[in-house]
């Protein structure tokens, strides 16, 4: 999947993200390729996507203000259950499906709120 065909899906929505059908991880795709990733359960993490196009397949990579040296880089492919992606960044058999998508954002509560 190219990065217009990636950017044409996400723009707007929530993505929840699934290994064998549990849950994993939600992503906001933002305007300007700026996303908002939770794992499940986990604080939110801002970041921005680029496509990287050098490799023999299209990846998509996202860098997290909280790792701003590491890219995570993933293939994405559209199935005729949404998205799935391949971690590419190492030599991890990573798999991920799109089990959700909603037109609401992601719930982000500031970190050390309440008592």
């Amino acid at each position: 999947m190219s990065g217009a065909e990636f950017e044409a899906y996400t723009a707007g929505k929530t993505l929840t993200y699934g290994i064998g059908g549990d849950a994993y991880g939600v992503e906001q795709y933002l305007p300007g390729r700026r996303v908002m990733w939770s794992f499940v359960g986990d604080e939110c993490r801002a970041g921005t996507w680029y496509e990287n196009a050098t490799s023999a397949e299209t990846q998509i990579c996202f860098v997290y203000e909280y790792l701003p040296n590491d890219a995570q880089c993933w293939s994405f492919y559209a199935t005729g259950n949404g998205l799935s992606a391949r971690f590419v960044s190492d030599s991890s058999t990573t798999e991920l499906t799109e089990v959700r998508q909603s037109p609401m954002g992601l719930n982000c509560p500031g970190p050390d709120l309440g008592v």
